[in-house]
């Protein structure tokens, strides 16, 4: 089924925008066989679907799309960001209330990391949040083991490669001091896998505890661990009014 050329969206790209999976998962139901459109069975995630077409999961009527809705999450250290984990340890999905619809996260924090996570029932929204190419700051606090220099500073603020990577500008400030361990804030634009964690590494200090304190606009504030507040409609609507203005 070939239909590259076809207006409209890759169906994986509106399984996610659904809220039914990630795009990810949806290419994985597509390759075994679980997705139908128009009676056939789809081979491919890049099949091109629009509003006519009728898409069936596992036989079931793929759901329409419900309002885009985003929660504040905070994250105790030790969960893992995944819905399954093959090592069977605690996810942040099996410690969610119960009367929350299907969520994913928006990006990810570390088993051990703590903090605020976003979760959203908006495949595509999540994704949107994600793409650094929307600069939507992410801003975390990091107490490390040793000092670092004006000059290690400097070199982190203006970006550096590790390892062949290059990692963008991060913004930081001093919080306090004591004994061997500081807490610093740091400000980051990109989000790489464990850009924290690297970027300390490069300059000889050991992370010993990071805390996402704010994603964008919305902050972690004082949401106890574990808890889950739903942002009101009006403040994302203003939120995604601005990004629509940026983008």
């Amino acid at each position: 089924m070939d239909n590259d050329t076809r207006p409209g969206e890759r169906i994986a790209k509106v399984m996610a925008r659904r809220g039914v999976c990630s795009r990810r998962m949806a290419e994985t139901w597509i390759t075994a066989g679980r997705v139908q459109v128009n009676g056939q069975v789809l081979t491919t995630p890049a099949f091109v679907v629009t509003d006519t077409d009728e898409i069936m999961i596992d036989g079931k009527p793929l759901p329409q799309k419900a309002q885009t809705r985003l929660w504040l999450y905070h994250k105790a250290k030790g969960l893992v960001t995944t819905h399954s984990d093959p090592e069977g340890r605690l996810t942040v999905f099996d410690t969610l209330p119960t009367h929350l619809p299907r969520v994913i996260s928006v990006g990810r924090l570390d088993q051990y990391s703590e903090g605020l996570l976003l979760l959203t029932n908006d495949g595509a929204f999540s994704r949107l949040l994600e793409l650094p190419r929307h600069q939507i700051p992410r801003t975390y606090h990091v107490r490390i083991f040793g000092h670092i220099s004006a000059r290690d500073i400097q070199r982190l603020e203006r970006g550096m490669v590790v390892d062949d990577v290059q990692y963008g500008p991060t913004k930081i400030r001093h919080l306090n001091t004591l004994g061997d361990n500081t807490w610093i804030e740091m400000t980051l634009w990109e989000g790489k896998n464990r850009e924290i964690r690297k970027l300390m590494e490069a300059v000889g200090v050991q992370v010993n505890r990071l805390k996402r304190v704010a994603y964008g606009p919305f902050s972690l504030d004082d949401l106890e661990v574990g808890e889950v507040y739903e942002v009101p409609p009006a403040e994302l609507k203003a939120f995604l009014k601005e990004m629509d203005a940026h983008s």
